[in-house]
């Protein structure tokens, strides 16, 4: 294989969510994380779910991913049923799981384990080829203590991204950050997306964060976990999370997460 084949973009997968529970007992009870889910995510979409905590959302990536099974119902990526983790899906976390041991280019090339049919040379070729997107390739021989919160996340992204998985699953990344450093990679992950057009699941509990990097937003309740609403974002990219036109999205999510409608809302408010 060679360095170009490796670097070319595989068509994004599509994901069907179909009828998917899920409980977890305890000591005392059952508890219903997910109700009968159904999702359809385009080849390439970019969708958000949003909702607080307890409502399942990050039980539902897991189930995406591979990493739990679902009680009932299943998930199917471009048609097939994801029986477990596959190269295809990557997921990212909220804590960027880095090897400390291991310096910046090292963990890059841990990803790329995943990808056969590459010598060592074109691993690195590879690895530099991500580094440099997410403007890392100047501290690639640094320690992963050397870096701020920000510059680990991008770490993590360009080792999710290295093995050119057809789906990216992102559970909070962005979550654990200050605000400056959050709005920076806001911008940075709407030009990795456009550039590299990987289908994206993201959950957050952020609604502007949603709005902002969402072509959906998917909201849940929570006991037991349900979809309850959808919005389509329709805003040019990149989008700046502090504009005029983003507000309006978010209040009305906003709105709709707290049981209201917007005018409704208001009044509520007033």
């Amino acid at each position: 294989m060679s360095v170009e084949h490796a670097l070319t973009n595989l068509p994004p997968e599509r994901i069907e969510v179909n009828g998917v529970s899920k409980s977890f007992s305890t000591k005392h009870r059952v508890v219903a994380a997910l109700d009968s889910i159904n999702l359809k995510v385009s080849e390439g979409e970019f969708v958000c779910l949003v909702g607080q905590s307890g409502c399942g959302k990050s039980t539902l990536l897991n189930i995406i991913a591979g990493l739990e099974s679902p009680d009932s119902g299943r998930v199917l990526a471009n048609g097939e049923v994801v029986t477990g983790p596959g190269r295809d899906r990557m997921v990212m976390f909220q804590e960027h799981a880095l090897f400390p041991w291991l310096d910046v280019m090292g963990n890059v090339l841990f990803g790329l384990k995943l990808k056969p049919g590459l010598n060592d040379k074109e691993r690195v070729e590879v690895a530099e080829y991500y580094l440099q997107l997410v403007g890392l390739e100047k501290v690639r021989h640094s320690n992963v203590h050397e870096l701020s919160g920000g510059m680990k996340q991008r770490v993590a992204l360009a080792r999710a991204l290295a093995p050119n998985p057809r789906v990216l699953i992102m559970d909070e990344p962005f979550g654990a950050l200050d605000a400056l450093t959050r709005e920076q990679l806001y911008g940075d992950i709407q030009k990795i997306w456009q550039a590299r057009r990987k289908t994206i699941i993201f959950v957050t509990h952020n609604v502007r964060e949603a709005a902002c990097l969402g072509d959906r937003v998917i909201l849940f309740s929570p006991n037991p976990g349900r979809i309850r609403r959808e919005f389509v974002v329709t805003l040019p990219r990149p989008r700046d999370i502090n504009s005029v036109e983003l507000a309006h999205y978010s209040t009305e999510i906003t709105a709709a997460l707290k049981g209201f409608t917007p005018a409704e809302g208001k009044e509520a408010a007033e």
